[in-house]
């Protein structure tokens, strides 16, 4: 991939991400006030009211993603800092690669735990934190260690860390106002306002509008999610190549973190789209069906090695 081309695939993505975190507020603000209309009987003063403190509550969840989400994902990940002293070789393989890349320094966590995986996170490269797993660091030989680290810090240097937190935050309110609302009705939100007003055919419209949107919304927030962090891994793996020239040892690292059949016990659903390779397997209860964040791996290695062709 020419380097012009790549870059502008990169600004590319962070303006469809904000394109897409924008769509993300507007429908946010949207359910917000047709499931005021429905609490408040048709009054839209009392929808907006109920609006207003969703965007606020929905504000500061994000802040606090922002300033804190990293610290949250090291804490249920269970990852402890190391220093070079620790581990020589694995610090001399990503202070090459920052210089490569331009980036500082990160910091670097180790995760103990047998399966093989690697994530990273923070706000911005100066913030920004590797962490990898026990398992990967003693499973992989060093050119395919290279090549995840190569990947990580990819993430790292498109910016991906900060949205993949802002739209993980994003599509959890989402889904718990629609599951509230959805929920409320069961104990006839609504029904008193609505029954004292008159609400008539305009109201039961609304109300039908709402729930409609209430159950759709959820599904189309995370199919909007999964094509982001899907689109990013791809050009995370791509921009790995950049910075390695080695197609094969990202390619051979995929592979044997895919086929390891240990399980990560730190990983959830919550933190599932932020590792290289998707930690739960499909064997385990809690699997998630079709809405996978991360591309399948014999797709992510055929492209790598067409790259060597």
């Amino acid at each position: 991939m020419a380097i012009e081309t790549f870059h502008t695939l990169i600004s590319r993505n962070k303006r469809n991400s904000w394109l897409l975190i924008g769509v993300f507020v507007v429908l946010f603000v949207g359910i917000g006030l047709l499931i005021g209309s429905v609490w408040g009987g048709g009054d839209w003063t009392f929808s907006i009211i109920i609006a207003a403190v969703a965007a606020i509550v929905a504000f500061i969840l994000i802040m606090f993603s922002y300033f804190g989400g990293a610290s949250a994902v090291l804490a249920i990940s269970k990852a402890k800092p190391i220093q070079k002293v620790d581990d020589p070789q694995l610090f001399n393989v990503v202070d090459e690669l920052c210089i490569a890349a331009g980036l500082p320094m990160p910091k670097i966590y180790l995760i103990n735990d047998t399966a093989p995986n690697a994530f990273a996170t923070g706000r911005n490269p100066k913030n920004a934190i590797v962490a990898i797993t026990t398992g990967l660091r003693q499973k992989l030989k060093r050119d395919e260690l290279q090549g995840v680290m190569a990947h990580e810090l990819s993430h790292v240097r498109n910016y991906d860390i900060l949205f993949a937190m802002l739209m993980a935050v994003m599509v959890g309110v989402l889904v718990m106002l629609c599951d509230v609302f959805l929920r409320s009705l069961w104990f006839g939100g609504g029904r008193r306002r609505s029954s004292k007003e008159g609400g008539g055919l305009g109201q039961l419209i609304i109300l039908i509008v709402a729930i409609v949107l209430a159950i759709i919304a959820p599904i189309l927030a995370r199919v909007i999610q999964m094509s982001m962090s899907r689109q990013r891994e791809y050009l995370a793996d791509a921009s790995a190549i950049e910075l390695t020239r080695n197609p094969e040892g990202l390619a051979r690292a995929l592979a044997r973190i895919s086929d390891d059949p240990e399980v990560l016990e730190v990983a959830n659903r919550a933190t599932a789209s932020l590792y290289i390779v998707h930690p739960i397997k499909r064997f385990e209860k809690r699997a998630e069906s079709i809405f996978s964040t991360h591309p399948p791996i014999k797709e992510r290695i055929n492209r790598l090695m067409s790259l060597t062709q």
